[in-house]
């Protein structure tokens, strides 16, 4: 990661042709790279306020993908489908595809971070990249970089599971009379993104945690986990 007051022209042309998209304005390329922590010049700015609108312009247009796609699929299986595809899991994965950790501006402090934590700088600086896309050139052009990115994630064999919570309701009732209790453990991050842990419980079994931008979302990572855990489900090929 660099930590340079702006990319070098080398790298900006590097990631348009990645991204299939010269912008008009540079600037909006360098802040959607941008992390708080880093140092830049006067007015440069930050990706925070674009990931905030990145969010809502990929959750549209895979919305409106998955609607086009799955003709026949009921509201359930979509919106695990949408939870799935939006989540900072696949957002990390997409920004790994591209590269971006070679472009990311961050602070000494963010570079010593590991983990979950560094997985969702990634997915945030590819919300951000989002937006500033849809800002520089507008929504079809902002729908083709995620389309090129999204549509094949979106038909792969583990976005057709069921949905996790009735799937593991469904196997504790019939194992163990049981139904799952689900349990907020925290709730972090700003307004505008959350962070919720969520513990799920089935008496008899380990109990399973998940971390989304939503309860419902935390409680879907929580089950999914169970399931792939307990051998009812195979462990998704997305990984973590």
């Amino acid at each position: 990661m660099s930590k340079s007051a702006t990319l070098s022209a080398a790298d900006r042309s590097k990631l348009e042709a990645l991204i299939g998209h010269v912008f008009a304005e540079k600037e909006r390329l360098d802040r959607a790279l941008t992390h708080a922590s880093a140092r830049t010049q006067k007015g440069g700015g930050n990706y925070e306020r674009l990931e905030f609108l990145g969010d809502r312009v990929l959750g549209l247009c895979v919305a409106e993908m998955l609607f086009r796609t799955f003709s026949a699929a009921a509201e359930g299986e979509l919106s695990v489908r949408l939870n799935q595809l939006v989540s900072a899991d696949t957002c990390a994965e997409v920004a790994d595809e591209l590269g971006l950790h070679l472009f990311i501006r961050t602070g000494a402090d963010v570079k010593k971070l590991t983990g979950k934590r560094m997985m969702n700088v990634r997915a945030d600086v590819v919300e951000s990249l989002i937006a500033a896309i849809y800002l520089d050139a507008g929504l079809e052009t902002a729908r083709r970089f995620i389309l090129k990115y999204w549509e094949k994630r979106a038909v792969r064999a583990d976005g057709a599971r069921r949905d996790a919570k009735t799937e593991l309701q469904e196997w504790s009732h019939a194992k163990f009379g049981v139904t799952p209790n689900y349990r907020v453990e925290e709730r972090s991050g700003p307004d505008h993104d959350p962070r919720f842990t969520v513990t799920v419980e089935v008496a008899g079994v380990k109990p399973e945690t998940g971390v989304e931008r939503s309860k419902r979302a935390a409680e879907q990572v929580a089950a999914t986990k169970m399931l792939e855990r307990e051998g009812i489900w195979q462990k998704s090929s997305a990984g973590n």
